[in-house]
């Protein structure tokens, strides 16, 4: 069989494989084995079980823990393994508010730029090509989703009714620039980091009343009301936007 060919015999643009699919499609496949043989060792239980050894460790070989800690956490995000908010809050519990805050929000960024470079490569770049090729319906939204970029990212890392994976999974299916996903994502999980980092700079104590920890803190007024000013904030010139072009009409 020979190659398709263009109007001037040179080799025409061959079709997509499936060799672009295989790093989202791995990631999957990872994420469902995980979901099921991972839920019972990535949880609480286990940091409240091993929580002397971790501090032993960390005392020892710091440096070693902490970048170990960080490509763990890289591999939960990347892998969309449960276990994301136990590894906030471990990061809490090891390194403190400061240096918790930097690691955590270091490794979900990373994590996420991860799954986003394999869902891009592969899925989402047929996608944006399609909604770029149509007219219509599509096509008005690409555009919308291209003037609003920054907003809507910041969004998707704000407001806490978004899955952590959804936004990182959904960015990359209309073909959001790496660069944009990339800061918008560092700055947006800021203000979560902080407040699961919080939760493990006292889970000693909790564990101590042999409780867990209240990840419901993320839902009382004093932490959503911020978080959900801030969400205003990043939507405020979506609706500038709006406005002026109703303006305009």
């Amino acid at each position: 069989m020979t190659k398709p060919t263009s109007d001037t015999g040179a080799p025409g643009p061959r079709k997509p494989t499936l060799l672009r699919h295989l790093p989202l499609a791995m990631i999957l496949a990872i994420a469902v084995a995980g979901a099921f043989t991972l839920r019972d060792y990535l949880s609480f239980d286990t940091l409240r079980d091993n929580r002397a050894a971790l501090l032993a460790l960390r005392d020892t070989h710091y440096a070693a823990l902490a970048a170990g800690f960080v490509l763990a956490y890289v591999a939960i995000v990347a892998f969309s393994l449960p276990g994301a908010a136990v590894a906030s809050v471990t990061g809490g519990f090891l390194f403190g508010l400061g240096a918790g805050t930097a690691l955590n929000a270091t490794a979900a960024t990373i994590g996420a730029m991860l799954i986003f470079g394999a869902a891009g490569a592969g899925l989402g770049k047929s996608l944006a090509a399609r909604m770029d090729a149509s007219e219509g319906t599509l096509s008005r939204l690409r555009q919308r989703l291209r003037e609003n970029e920054i907003p809507v990212l910041l969004l998707l890392r704000l407001v806490p009714a978004v899955p952590f994976f959804v936004a990182n999974l959904v960015p990359a299916l209309v073909g959001v620039g790496l660069r944009n996903f990339a800061w918008t994502t560092a700055v947006g999980i800021i203000p979560g980091a902080l407040v699961f980092t919080s939760i493990g700079v006292g889970v000693g104590e909790v564990f101590d009343r042999g409780e867990h920890p209240d990840l419901g803190l993320l839902w009382s007024p004093q932490v959503l009301g911020p978080l959900l000013g801030l969400a205003v904030l990043a939507a405020l010139p979506m609706v500038i936007r709006a406005l002026r072009g109703r303006n305009d009409i």
